[in-house]
C-alpha cells in the first residue's frame, strides 16, 4: 500500500492510497470515509469485487484503471449528484491528453465513449442523514490496455490502446485524472454547475437527436433537448417535455 501523494502532477489538497488488490475501491472508500481529513483517490491494481451502476459487475483486467475519489463536501444529495458531471468532464480532459479528442464523447448519464465504444464509467454513492451528505465518493474504471467482457446491453467496450491512443500506465493516468478534476472543483466553485453543465453539452453524444430513455418504470423515445440545471436529461417527445432523473439511454 501506498499513500505518497507527493508525485508530478498530483494536485495539492488530494491525498492518495494505492492497493495492491482490494474487493473493491468504491467499498474500500465506503470503510475510509469516516477516517479521511482530506479528499482522497483510492487506487486498486486488482479488485476482487468489482462493481458499477444497479449492482451490475464490473471487469477489472490488469492495466486498466480503477479508483474511486472519497471526501466530504458540503452539499446536498442532489448537489453531490452533479458531481458526476465534474467527473465525466475530467474523464474527457484526461483521456484527450493520450488519444483524438474528436474521437470521444460523453453519454449521458455517466459513460465516456471512444469511437462509439464504452471506454470508462462513473458511479456515485453517498451517505448521510440530513440535509447535508456525510461523504461522497466518484467510482472511475477507465479501459486503458484491456476490453473486458460487455454485459449484455451494454454498448460495445473499447480500450484507450486499441483505438489508436498512447500506452500509459494505470498510476500515470490516474495523476491525470486527478490534476482534471481538481481543475473542475475549482471551476465549481468559481463559475458554479452552469459552466460545469455547458463543458458537458458541449461534447455529448446525440444532442438534438433521437435517443430512447428507458426508467424502472417505462420508455421514452424523444429527441435530446438538453440536461437541466439538476443535471436530468430532458427529452422532447411530439409537444411532451420530459425530465427524467434516472435511466439507461440507447441510440
Amino acid at each position: 500500500m501506498s499513500t505518497e501523494a507527493e508525485r508530478d502532477g498530483w494536485p495539492e489538497g488530494y491525498d492518495l492510497v494505492i492497493l495492491d488488490e482490494v474487493d473493491s475501491t468504491m467499498t474500500e472508500a465506503a470503510r475510509r470515509a469516516g477516517l479521511i481529513d482530506r479528499p482522497t483517490w483510492i487506487m486498486a491494481r486488482h479488485q476482487t469485487a468489482a462493481r458499477g451502476r444497479r449492482g451490475r459487475s464490473w471487469a477489472h483486467p490488469a492495466g486498466n484503471l480503477a479508483a474511486t475519489l472519497v471526501f466530504h463536501p458540503d452539499a446536498t444529495p442532489a448537489e453531490a449528484a452533479r458531481r458526476s458531471f465534474l467527473a465525466a468532464n475530467a474523464l474527457f480532459e484526461a483521456l484527450a491528453i493520450y488519444v483524438d479528442r474528436g474521437l470521444m464523447g460523453l453519454k449521458w448519464p455517466n459513460d465516456v465513449l471512444l469511437s462509439g465504444g464504452k471506454v470508462a464509467g462513473i458511479l456515485l454513492e453517498s451517505a448521510g442523514t440530513g440535509p447535508f451528505i456525510d461523504w461522497l465518493s466518484i467510482g472511475v474504471g477507465v479501459n486503458l490496455v484491456t476490453v473486458p467482457v460487455a454485459a449484455k446491453g451494454d454498448f460495445p467496450p473499447v480500450s484507450l490502446l486499441g483505438e489508436g491512443g498512447e500506452s500509459v500506465a494505470p498510476e500515470v493516468f490516474l495523476t491525470t485524472l486527478a490534476s482534471a478534476y481538481a481543475t473542475q472543483e475549482d471551476k465549481l466553485r468559481t463559475f458554479g454547475f452552469a459552466r460545469i453543465r455547458a463543458d458537458w453539452l458541449r461534447h455529448a453524444v446525440r444532442l438534438g437527436e433521437t435517443i430512447t430513455a428507458r426508467t424502472a418504470r417505462d420508455e421514452i423515445t424523444g429527441i435530446f433537448e438538453t440536461v437541466d440545471d439538476d443535471g436530468a436529461l430532458v427529452l422532447r417527445e411530439g409537444g411532451t417535455r420530459h425530465v427524467i432523473p434516472a435511466a439507461d439511454v440507447y441510440f
